[in-house]
């Protein structure tokens, strides 16, 4: 019988719960803070990661897993009975990752005791990727072939969508993506940039005068969007996070999954991004 497994990176900032029940293996990209080396999701909490940036000189550095790791992972999902393995990353674009996930796939693939590993670029990223990982893993864990569940991967990479709403401009500004005078204007005029990823890279989606605006901006872009399933919402330590979730509740009847934004996507948005990712039907 086949025993697809699903493997994804830490930028898919899945809730381990829903990661656990599907049976997702996440190899963790490190976070570099003044000089620390940190573990995603083993050595920091979103709460931990959030007060070290607070008190941080400069932006923390992000880097991808090593193709060994990936390895690792695959092979200890053939020793525990994987017939092969549908690796789901983040978008090419925007990270090495998939590239040593990619190198890892040639490694096992070789060799004795062989296992099939395809890799697809989710063209995405936080929970765009993970929408996609999970439609996936139910997919696989119902039994779908390896290569219905590569197509399936493939196609909703194209139809993925990812809305955000930054808080600050802060860290990019620290980032060197924008000025510190054009920032300062900005949090002046109280404006909360749109962010959309778009054909795997981050874009600008325009930019509203408040938060509560914002909020409106990205309710209505879900209700443009017509029909959608596999609905997130993410936020980087957000209060309101609850009373947006509600926002979106009367446009969409399936189960809306609430994740933390993680270092890797958090540390160029900042503190107080919300958004949105779906599916296109």
């Amino acid at each position: 019988m086949s025993n697809v497994r699903i493997v994804t990176d830490s930028a898919c900032d899945l809730p381990q719960a829903v990661a656990d029940e599907l049976n997702i293996s996440i190899v963790p990209l490190t976070i570099r803070i003044d000089g620390h080396e940190y573990v995603d999701r083993a050595d920091l909490t979103p709460a931990e990661f959030w007060a070290k940036c607070a008190v941080a000189a400069a932006l923390p550095e992000t880097a991808a897993p090593s193709p060994g790791q990936f390895e690792a992972t695959y092979r200890q999902l053939a020793a525990d009975g994987a017939t092969s393995i549908v690796v789901i990353s983040l978008s090419g674009d925007l990270s090495a990752t998939m590239q040593s996930a990619e190198l890892a796939a040639r490694s096992v693939g070789e060799g004795g005791n062989p296992i099939k590993v395809s890799v697809v670029d989710s063209r995405s990223a936080t929970l765009g990727l993970g929408a996609i990982v999970t439609d996936c893993a139910r997919l696989a864990r119902g039994g779908a072939s390896h290569d219905a569940v590569v197509e399936r991967a493939t196609d909703l990479a194209t139809r993925t969508k990812v809305w955000g709403a930054l808080d600050t401009l802060e860290n990019l500004k620290k980032g060197g993506r924008i000025g510190g005078a054009k920032a300062m204007l900005a949090s002046a005029l109280a404006i909360k940039p749109i962010i959309e990823v778009r054909d795997g890279k981050v874009e600008q989606g325009g930019k509203q005068r408040t938060r509560s605006k914002a909020l409106a901006f990205l309710v209505e872009t879900l209700i443009n969007a017509g029909p959608v399933e596999n609905l997130m919402v993410m936020n980087a330590d957000c209060s309101d996070v609850d009373d947006f979730v509600e926002m979106l509740r009367p446009h969409y009847h399936g189960t809306i999954v609430v994740g933390d934004i993680g270092p890797v996507v958090g540390t160029h948005a900042g503190r107080g991004t919300i958004g949105i990712a779906y599916s296109s039907v």
